[in-house]
């Protein structure tokens, strides 16, 4: 599997792509990948948190993610996160 990472700034927002050549997920498992406790893992080998934490830390910044999965192809996650411009500039200029 190879995975590769990509950041860029998009007017007011910054956007995070991770993408993978792994296995990639079904239409029925992307639509609850974010949910709390799912997992394709068996007993014992995942929580089925880590997406859903994720989820909530990007929520919480009033972002969002993007996925696009093909079996047997791979999977790219899409972060977009907003860029407070009057914080940044005062975070530039005070460094």
């Amino acid at each position: 599997m190879h995975c590769h990472g990509f950041a860029a700034i998009q007017a007011d927002q910054v956007m995070v792509e991770v993408v993978d050549s792994g296995a990639g997920i079904s239409e029925e498992n992307v639509a609850r990948i974010f949910d709390p406790g799912f997992t394709t893992k068996g007993i014992g080998a995942g929580t089925g948190l880590g997406l859903s934490i994720c989820h909530q830390i990007v929520e919480d910044h009033k972002g969002h993610i993007e996925v696009e999965s093909r079996l047997g192809e791979g999977t790219t996650f899409r972060i977009f996160l907003p860029i407070d411009l009057c914080a940044a500039k005062s975070y530039a200029s005070s460094h």
